[in-house]
């Protein structure tokens, strides 16, 4: 028993964890630096929400009520009301992903399309009635509403299903209902014992006194193996990085960080970085890179008039073959005007793209006519002969056969692309500016005090090194069409960090910088994001090579406010190999989420390897040229760029994609030539 300012709490450990037990809420706070978090999806149901995420109030909140590192909502996504969808993304989410909980948020009311619990409660192995009357007393507490409710829970496989309100103040309140219990619940769905929790309410019941008083308990303490302690308040985030005034003998020897896969720091990022708020732009040449924000519909049609398709005569198709007299070519204005008709015995020469007459029915090209007489000059044609018969409306674009006005031209979440396809038809249809989602600023810095600036003309003194990773993010971030701010180089010094992070972030939407997040004792960035910014670090490692210390974090200026605006950080490794792998990985795919984009992620191509690879413990991201090749037969080789070291530059250069491998295993320590892998591509592909 440890004791903490008269108030109690009990230390109950088991073969893999450790755990501290506030006796009052029995709620389990695992604090070993390996234990694995609770991982979390959230779905939102709603017709509204679905066609624009942006307009979902509930989900964003949700996701605020779980605290990292205990939880990690790893998935979070917006369906309309249909059953197919929700049974589908649920499915995935528990039979694929095996999330621990899964929170659906809409669609529990009486009305017509409210479906949420007819598609759930056939996913469901097993009821759990006494949740599903908590989170029901919990909202009848607030309002007698609550009886329109109708929420279903239970556990599929070993998930924990809660349908919750679509209301934000109910989502919220359900939630809080069940939060403090969740852990025993995943715990006893995931095939624990639950004997830790069993152990402190028989603990709290043996605390009440003779005359059935109950001790007063409440405060809770995080205690290492040494069975010392330091205070640690409800409520309180915890943090598991240095204390930026410890001593480095004091310095944990171990990454309190938990090791996780590229697939679910992909997830994390997904579920944070939601696109950013919309704006109209002009539609120019700068409009290249942008995601629209709303469907685009055309303002007139296209064309605006009955248009010849190609050169040759105007004619009236019911005529047929024969000899016509040749009428002037009239001018546009005349075309649209009565005083053009052709009679019966008259064709009229025409361009393409020009107007046709208001009486022709067709156009005839050069081609099938033939000269019969000219004018007395011999410089015009007085007289030709038809020799084809032609269809009525035959070479003839007529009015909105391109484009009708009204009709759709670009959908929302296209992307105006650099072909020009694009911005050629917004403007062909009479469109001068749109609605796009704002493209986020990056800000970029490098750390550490061997850093000095690659245009030093200076010889490099023992011990430096030039900063090649600011330079080479920053043309990467530009050539994505982000406009990136350059902060130098930042010392190995805890103030000056500090100083810097805070103004950068007031500055920009996402920073990147690079160096200081391993195990050194000068690597002050995590201690400096966590305690002296405020930031929540959602993931400190990742299990991949190059790039383990990879770290995104996230800091809200209002963090009582979900809807504040959020600021995202990507602390990424020293190594310039290291830096610019991770950047392709996890960077630029949640710039293009932040953006806009659908389908955020780089694309991915079946390659084949020309040569014998052995593997790495870690799935390992190597450098690759990627050519289409025909011979033997069509496919995709990935050509090694060299040694693959992660300080070595080299191995990027002219590399157009990132070959990923699986780690190595008892039974595959290699992967012979000709084996199949995919690949990322990074760059414009050779053939």
């Amino acid at each position: 028993m440890a004791q903490s300012s008269g108030k109690e709490i009990r230390i109950l450990e088991s073969n893999t964890s450790l755990y501290l037990v506030n006796i009052t809420s029995l709620y389990l706070h695992p604090f070993l630096p390996e234990t694995v978090p609770i991982t979390v999806g959230i779905l939102t149901i709603s017709d509204t929400a679905s066609k624009d995420k942006t307009k979902d109030q509930s989900g964003p909140i949700l996701q605020s009520l779980f605290p990292s590192p205990q939880y990690h909502v790893v998935a979070y996504d917006v369906v309309p009301d249909d059953k197919d969808q929700i049974q589908k993304t649920i499915i995935n989410w528990v039979d694929a992903k095996a999330f621990n909980v899964i929170i659906t948020t809409g669609g529990t009311g009486f009305g017509v399309r409210d479906t949420t619990p007819e598609a759930v409660l056939p996913l469901l192995d097993r009821l759990s009635s006494g949740l599903t009357h908590l989170l029901v007393s919990a909202s009848l507490s607030k309002t007698p509403y609550a009886a329109l409710s109708r929420p279903v829970t239970g556990i599929r496989k070993k998930s924990i299903i809660l349908t919750v309100p679509g209301s934000p103040k109910g989502a919220r309140e359900n939630v809080e209902a069940v939060l403090k219990i969740l852990p025993h619940a995943v715990e006893l769905a995931c095939g624990g014992s639950g004997a830790s929790v069993h152990d402190a309410m028989q603990y709290e019941k043996s605390g009440e006194s003779e005359k059935g008083e109950t001790r007063e308990y409440g405060h809770d303490c995080v205690h290492h193996r040494s069975h010392g302690h330091s205070q640690h308040h409800a409520g309180e985030k915890k943090l598991l990085s240095n204390p930026l005034d410890a001593p480095v003998t004091q310095r944990q020897r171990h990454s309190p960080y938990p090791m996780i896969s590229v697939d679910d720091a992909l997830n994390i990022i997904s579920v944070e970085a939601n696109p950013l708020e919309t704006i109209e732009v002009p539609v120019d040449e700068n409009l290249v890179g942008y995601v629209v924000a709303e469907d685009i519909v055309s303002l007139e049609p296209v064309p605006g008039y009955r248009a010849s398709i190609l050169d040759g005569y105007a004619v009236i198709a019911k005529n047929g073959p024969g000899i016509y007299a040749v009428s002037p070519m009239p001018s546009i204005a005349a075309a649209a005007s009565t005083q053009s008709t052709l009679t019966s015995t008259q064709v009229t020469r025409i361009t393409t793209g020009a107007p046709l007459p208001p009486s022709a029915t067709a156009v005839v090209m050069v081609e099938e006519t033939s000269l019969v007489r000219t004018s007395a000059d011999g410089k015009e044609e007085e007289e030709i002969m038809i020799h084809a018969n032609v269809e009525e409306g035959e070479n003839v674009r007529e009015v909105g056969s391109d484009v009708q006005k009204g009709e759709i031209v670009m959908r929302k979440g296209e992307v105006v692309t650099e072909v020009g396809g694009e911005i050629g038809i917004l403007a062909s249809v009479g469109v001068c500016k749109v609605h796009v989602h704002r493209r986020p600023t990056v800000g970029i810095f490098s750390t550490g005090n061997e850093v000095i600036k690659h245009t030093d003309s200076e010889p490099l003194k023992y011990g430096q090194i030039r900063d090649s990773n600011r330079p080479t993010l920053l043309s990467v971030a530009k050539s994505a069409g982000f406009c990136a701010i350059d902060f130098g180089i930042v010392k190995d010094n805890k103030e000056e960090l500090g100083r810097v992070l805070s103004d950068a972030l007031s500055k920009v939407d996402v920073l990147i910088t690079t160096g200081g997040v391993s195990m050194g004792e000068m690597d002050l960035l995590k201690p400096t994001l966590e305690r002296s910014i405020g930031a929540v670090i959602h993931f400190g490692r990742v299990r991949m090579k190059p790039g383990k210390p990879t770290t995104f974090a996230t800091v809200s200026s209002d963090t009582s406010s979900p809807s504040s605006q959020k600021k995202f950080i990507f602390a990424l490794p020293g190594n310039p190999v290291s830096a610019t792998v991770t950047f392709y990985l996890f960077v630029l795919p949640a710039l293009r989420k932040l953006s806009g984009y659908d389908h955020w992620k780089l694309p991915i191509i079946k390659t084949e390897l020309p040569f014998t690879l052995r593997l790495d413990p870690r799935p390992e991201y190597q450098r690759a040229v990627l050519r289409y090749v025909t011979l033997p037969s069509p496919r995709f080789v990935a050509y090694s760029t060299g040694q693959q070291r992660s300080s070595r530059m080299s191995s990027m250069r002219r590399c157009n994609a990132l070959i990923k491998l699986p780690p190595k295993s008892e039974n595959q320590t290699k992967l012979e030539a000709g084996t199949v892998v995919d690949a990322i591509l990074v760059g414009e592909l050779e053939c």
